[in-house]
């Protein structure tokens, strides 16, 4: 009794859910892309209910949807998470996300989309993401720079965390390569909603 009660709010959720993803989807370089949620029938069911759910995507277009885990991409694994978590963040009680790679394949007009969708999701949890995009770290409340340096034949990291005047020059490197430009620190300015 309870396994069929399971299912058929299984079936309701992954309607709604589905819906919502797909929607997300079409705002991070995903047009036309679906997200279907299978729920595959055991014969005997099995300890998580009568049924597999099985996460179904096609990133583009007019391709008919497989198991995500055969056909999507770092990239468009990380961007699917966040469109994921995005939809189901009003009911999640996961404290901290963390995201890699949420910027692989995109930039520009996609890449402020995705930092925006990161910011909302962090009005309600911890959001870490690794980026090497400026779109999306300008984003962040916090900004952590990570480096490796080779002293005496070993590899060691740094994480320092960023002020604001560092902020504006960590994202005009991001921007602008080798040299920085007065012009390139002004529009890092800008994007962090600094006054300089």
């Amino acid at each position: 009794a309870e396994a069929v009660r399971l299912a058929a709010g299984r079936k309701k959720a992954a309607k709604k859910l589905a819906a919502r993803v797909t929607e997300a989807m079409q705002t991070l370089a995903m047009a036309g892309g679906v997200f279907e949620i299978g729920l595959n029938p055991l014969e005997e069911g099995g300890a998580y209910g009568l049924e597999n759910v099985e996460f179904m995507v096609s990133a583009h277009q007019g391709i008919a949807p497989r198991p995500l885990s055969k056909v999507a991409s770092g990239g468009e694994l990380s961007r699917i998470s966040l469109a994921l978590q995005t939809a189901s963040s009003e009911v999640a009680a996961v404290p901290t996300l963390i995201f890699d790679e949420v910027d692989a394949g995109i930039g520009g007009r996609v890449a402020e989309i995705v930092g925006r969708m990161l910011r909302a999701l962090g009005t309600r949890h911890q959001v870490m993401c690794v980026t090497h995009l400026p779109q999306v770290a300008a984003a962040g409340d916090q900004q952590w720079q990570v480096s490796k340096s080779t002293v005496g034949g070993k590899v060691s990291n740094r994480v320092t965390i960023l002020d604001d005047a560092a902020r504006v020059e960590e994202i005009a490197r991001m921007l602008g390569g080798v040299k920085i430009t007065e012009t390139t620190r002004k529009h890092a300015a800008e994007m962090l909603g600094i006054k300089t």
